[in-house]
């Protein structure tokens, strides 16, 4: 396969590449500024200022939200579509060893939302341009949204704030460090899954080791919660919805003899589907009381609602493909699939049309690296591209919803 190139395609909008193309240096420099100074969800106050006087300096009109983040719009009338990126970082330390790695200990962009805000900053510069030249025939509105990594995320704040009011479509994108650069993954229909945090606080009468009868034995109950749990629910819900319960964090006692009064554990419940979704919050308690009750064991159990599935819409898919074919080609688009993993962005799909693609970001014969690892690394020429196709989207959009206008370039 061939390594795609900076340059703009012959199908690409003239405009709108020429613009991202004579900021590209820019972007990236960008991106290495954000990756650097990474912050943590709802904490993004240096990234926020730093972004939104940029973007303000490209005649947007920019609102900040109440914490962090801000809202941008361009235009004066017609249609009106939405662009999201996010702009936290994870309590992940930096192992790239790169020139530009975080200088915030324990904190990385090991999620790629530099690389989504950076694109989103490109994409505003060239729609700027194409509205500058009365090109753009409705309205756009930028989401730059804080506290994509915490449950429920902070997508609900924006809708809370009235973001996505008067807004028709509104797209977004996330990095793929399994797809090359130069792709860029597409699915109609559901393409993340739903995932809530279970946590669970388990408390008995502590006793001697040998004497387990004369207690109320909370590390055995521990463990038939571990490993009951996912098998009854895969019982208990529809198997066609891919139900995956995982757990991270256990911890029970400190020493060989003696059985603990207290242990705690946590994980995620994720599934596929968003009809079994709403059946969880309530099922999961219930069951993990059953579990442990004949071992006279008292749960605690705080299952925190997280988010739902991202479902994207038919047209909305139809329109990216449109998008990432100007801009690259027609090898351009892909097939990916759905996973379980979660996305706040479903927030907003559950208030009006829009998709979310997947932009590959792995170098051509180079490592595959993962989300949510310290070493994550993404080949940059991956900025220009997601600014490019983020623009073209929401320039097709607009052009979609208001039959007759001129589509920029």
């Amino acid at each position: 396969m061939a390594v795609p190139s900076d340059e703009p395609t012959p199908l690409a909008s003239p405009l709108l590449s020429s613009v991202v193309d004579a900021h590209l240096e820019e972007l990236v420099a960008l991106r290495r500024d954000l990756h650097a100074h990474p912050e943590l969800s709802w904490a993004e106050h240096r990234t926020t200022e730093v972004v939104a006087a940029r973007v303000e300096a490209a005649g947007w009109q920019v609102t900040p939200l109440a914490r962090t983040g801000f809202v941008a719009d361009l235009g004066a009338a017609g249609p009106r579509v939405a662009l999201r990126a996010d702009l936290d970082a994870l309590p992940v330390p930096d192992e790239t060893g790169d020139p530009w790695a975080s200088t915030v200990e324990g904190v990385t962009h090991a999620c790629g939302h530099d690389v989504h805000t950076s694109a989103l900053v490109g994409a505003a510069l060239a729609l700027s341009a194409a509205e500058q030249q009365g090109l753009l025939p409705g309205r756009v509105r930028l989401l730059f949204q804080p506290a994509e990594e915490v449950m429920p995320g902070g997508a609900l704040s924006l809708l809370d704030a009235g973001a996505l009011r008067d807004v028709e479509r509104v797209f977004g994108m996330h990095c793929d460090p399994s797809l090359d650069v130069g792709r860029i993954g597409l699915r109609e229909g559901p393409i993340t899954g739903a995932a809530d945090h279970l946590d669970v606080r388990l408390t008995g009468s502590g006793g001697h080791t040998s004497r387990p009868h004369l207690t109320e034995d909370l590390t055995f109950a521990i463990g038939k919660v571990v490993t009951e749990l996912p098998a009854i629910l895969s019982r208990r819900l529809d198997p066609r919805a891919g139900v995956s319960v995982v757990w991270g964090r256990l911890h029970a006692g400190s020493a060989h003899n003696v059985i603990p009064s207290t242990g705690r554990l946590g994980g995620t419940v994720r599934m596929l589907d968003a009809i079994a979704w709403s059946d969880a919050e309530k099922l999961v308690p219930d069951l993990i009381q059953q579990i442990v009750a004949p071992y006279g064991v008292h749960a605690e159990v705080a299952y925190q609602r997280g988010v739902p599935p991202v479902v994207n819409e038919q047209r909305s898919i139809d329109l990216l493909t449109q998008a990432v074919d100007r801009v690259l080609g027609p090898e351009g688009p892909v097939t990916t699939q759905q996973s379980l993993g979660g996305e706040d962005f479903g927030w907003y799909l559950d208030v009006v049309p829009g998709a979310m693609m997947r932009l590959g970001t792995r170098t051509p014969g180079g490592p595959t690296y993962d989300l949510h690892q310290g070493n994550l690394r993404i080949d940059e020429r991956a900025i220009g591209i997601g600014a490019r196709v983020l623009a073209e989207a929401a320039a097709g959009a607009l052009h979609d919803l208001a039959p007759g206008s001129t589509h920029p370039g």
